[in-house]
């Protein structure tokens, strides 16, 4: 198998997962004393921990004035709504796309427009099945209130899901970032929401299959619109 077969099948791994791949593979091994068949089972368990860790790299557009996908998943919502009030971005409806991310999806979430974190807000809440709309206010979550450069602001956060029982975010106040930079993850199934700044244009559909860091989900100057 050539190296680029196997870059196909194979890809870097994020450290969190290094030690759930561990606990899988010593599963697998008990398995396999027990009953051979089980042994597999474990072995295929170990495989898809494997791949939910995965952190492959990502090629970010160039393109100014332009916001990508914090998350790979899909679409699932697309309206105005009030951001959280602990990220301090005012009490007016912004637009909001949510991305719902399954189990099989890549989880490592990407800031989606280069500018400084002002904010970084955790606040615990419920497990509920994260593609509800009522996700975004009774779960669990973490979300980021991040500067333009131009002064406009939005929001981006992280929304524990039905499985999901922990989010992670690196990422601290007054840091600058770049598009496309990697700010945190979500384990075992959630979703994203991401508040569009003033005047910004969302160029995605409901339904629309998202590739974090990569798929461009919004204009910034509003010149273009999805049609």
């Amino acid at each position: 198998m050539s190296v680029s077969m196997l870059s196909t099948f194979i890809k870097p791994m994020h450290p969190e997962g290094r030690r759930f791949v561990a606990a899988g593979a010593l599963v697998a091994v008990v398995l396999f004393f027990l009953w051979v068949p089980l042994g597999w089972l474990g072995v295929g368990l170990t495989i898809w921990i494997y791949y939910f860790f995965r952190d492959p790299e990502r090629t970010v557009p160039s393109r100014p004035d332009i916001m990508v996908s914090p998350a790979d998943g899909v679409v699932s919502l697309l309206e105005p709504a009030v951001p959280p009030a602990e990220l301090g971005l005012g009490n007016g409806e912004m637009m909001r796309i949510s991305v719902f991310m399954s189990v099989f999806n890549c989880h490592i979430n990407r800031l989606p427009a280069a500018g400084r974190v002002v904010k970084v807000a955790y606040r615990p809440g419920k497990f509920l099945n994260a593609s509800l709309d009522k996700a975004s206010e009774h779960n669990e979550r973490n979300g980021l209130a991040v500067r333009l450069a131009d002064g406009r602001s939005y929001g981006v956060v992280q929304i524990a899901g039905l499985v999901a029982r922990r989010i992670l975010c690196w990422t601290k106040e007054e840091q600058d970032m770049a598009r496309g930079e990697r700010f945190g993850l979500i384990r075992f199934g959630s979703r994203l929401d991401i508040y569009l700044p003033e005047d910004a244009a969302p160029l995605v559909r409901i339904g629309q299959t998202m590739v974090a860091g990569e798929t461009v989900i919004a204009d910034l100057t509003g010149a273009l619109k999805e049609t």
